[in-house]
């Protein structure tokens, strides 16, 4: 048995999780023929979490899929014994859930997108897109505060040597988003930043209809974004990570230990520009830029 856990909703996770099950059927499992899955969804609410963890610990599940961070890190401190695959988008050493990455030691492996670490990159992109823009903001959530201090600590550091003043937002439920993008006006940001976080993900495609509402040029991590009206999105496929994370769970229920498995970093980086949604905002986009990218929607 299976227990996945996550921070989110399923409703905004079908695709991870379509994808989570693929990998379980390149390890030669397939839900409910030969594994039962035990889904918990937090729904947003992290302080539900740890009953969660509590509960399929209870119901002795033989490894724990603990997607997005907070889960990670919940599952983390409920079992030292019950193996946990991770699919997270920050550094699993500073978070403390291995001891490193090619030796994970103890009861934790997974995925790892290293996303916090992709941040700078967006800003650099959005900088390409806005070269006459001085001010720009970033927006994290700080209900996962492991991630947004990364996140905004490797943020203002780019931000410094592109020579640009970063506008810190918090966000940390759907409800703050009006008023992410009210404030942008009032900052004078001329761009906005979306950091690569569980919430944020799953309402990729309300973020991308608001920036289009207010004129925003905005970048996040997606194809679906960009899809969406979003200016641009770069980053790893979060699909190709939870398929990972699969492929790492059946690996465990044929009996391998977490401990044994290295944490497998995601490679592939993804850059989409919407010209549609450029050409309305009056952005012309660089040719470097345009030849990077691995599609470019009309």
């Amino acid at each position: 048995m299976v227990g996945f856990l996550n921070v989110a909703s399923v409703d905004v996770y079908r695709p991870m999780v379509a994808a989570f099950r693929q990998g379980l059927q390149r390890s030669g499992y397939v839900e409910g023929q030969n594994v039962l899955i035990e889904y918990r969804w937090a729904e947003g609410q992290h302080y539900r979490l740890p009953s969660m963890v509590a509960d399929l610990v209870h119901r002795q599940v033989t490894v724990i899929a603990a997607t997005t961070t907070p889960a990670a890190l919940a599952a983390k401190a409920a079992t030292t014994t019950i193996p946990i695959v991770f699919e997270i988008g920050s550094d699993p050493i500073q978070l403390g859930l291995v001891a490193s990455l090619n030796r994970p030691g103890g009861n934790v492996t997974g995925v790892t997108q290293l996303n916090a670490g992709l941040v700078p990159k967006e800003l650099e992109v959005l900088h390409e897109l806005l070269p006459t823009a001085r001010i720009v903001a970033l927006v994290v959530n700080p209900a996962d505060p492991a991630v947004a201090e990364a996140q905004q600590r490797e943020a203002l550091s780019a931000a410094d040597t592109l020579g640009l003043e970063l506008r810190i937002l918090n966000a940390s439920t759907e409800s703050d988003f009006d008023g992410i993008f009210a404030q942008l006006i009032e900052l004078r940001a001329k761009g906005l930043v979306i950091c690569p976080e569980a919430l944020f993900t799953g309402h990729s495609e309300q973020l991308a209809a608001l920036a289009a509402r207010h004129a925003v040029p905005a970048i996040f991590r997606g194809r679906e974004f960009t899809a969406a009206g979003g200016l641009a999105s770069y980053g790893t496929s979060i699909t190709d990570s939870y398929r990972l994370a699969g492929v790492y769970s059946g690996r465990v229920l044929k009996g391998e230990k977490p401990a044994d498995l290295p944490v497998q970093q995601a490679t592939k980086v993804e850059l989409y520009i919407n010209l549609k949604t450029a050409k309305t905002l009056g952005i012309t986009v660089p040719l470097p830029l345009s030849g990077r990218a691995d599609e470019l929607m009309e």
